[in-house]
């Protein structure tokens, strides 16, 4: 029987809340109509990285957000596929290590670099895997260019869903804090 005043019990159940919140947000979005690769799945992979205590679950949070998805929307061409778990799982790493720039810093530059590397790395695994291009220059060049619509799409929704989730913390630990002249509940 575990203690429920132990620190690491109540942590290790908060970061299996938010988890599975995040999971929830994702594969709802994902589900539900939306401008293709609008989606919070790397935010909520950058934010579970930078906030949660178990690093671990941080990573799960994109991998199952997306499998869950795929089971309801179907499977692809799996070297496609590998490549883009992949990519929405380096967000989880870089808001680990962006735990020490501050909030605003990780967020932004976060979601902007987990956009971009989405972009390169998915385009390339289609050029390479799906043979809808030639295997030349040319026509990764094409990839890359009929890509660039999606980029678009995957840097707004990976910002703006960055500034939900990251501000949403900030607004929550403003309310939770107690104001001047208000008892605090603290010891």
């Amino acid at each position: 029987m575990t203690d429920r005043t132990d620190p690491s019990t109540r942590s290790l159940r908060a970061d299996l809340l938010l988890a599975l919140a995040l999971i929830a947000l994702c594969v709802a979005a994902r589900l539900l109509p939306h401008v293709q690769n609008f989606s919070p799945v790397a935010a909520a992979a950058l934010f579970a990285g930078a906030v949660m205590g178990r690093r671990s679950l941080a990573v799960v949070v994109p991998v199952a957000s997306m499998l869950i998805g795929d089971l309801v929307l179907g499977f692809y061409h799996w070297q496609v596929m590998a490549t883009v778990y992949a990519a929405l799982a380096l967000p989880a790493l870089i808001g680990m290590a962006g735990r020490r720039y501050g909030v605003w810093p990780t967020a932004i530059g976060g979601a902007i670099g987990s956009a971009l590397v989405f972009f390169v790395t998915t385009n390339f695994a289609v050029w390479a895997f799906t043979g809808m291009y030639s295997l030349d220059g040319a026509g990764l060049l094409q990839c890359y260019i009929a890509g660039l619509p999606f980029l678009k799409y995957t840097l707004a929704g990976d910002l703006f869903w960055s500034v939900v989730l990251f501000g949403s913390l900030i607004l929550l630990g403003a309310a939770a804090r107690p104001r001047a002249g208000e008892l605090s509940a603290a010891p």
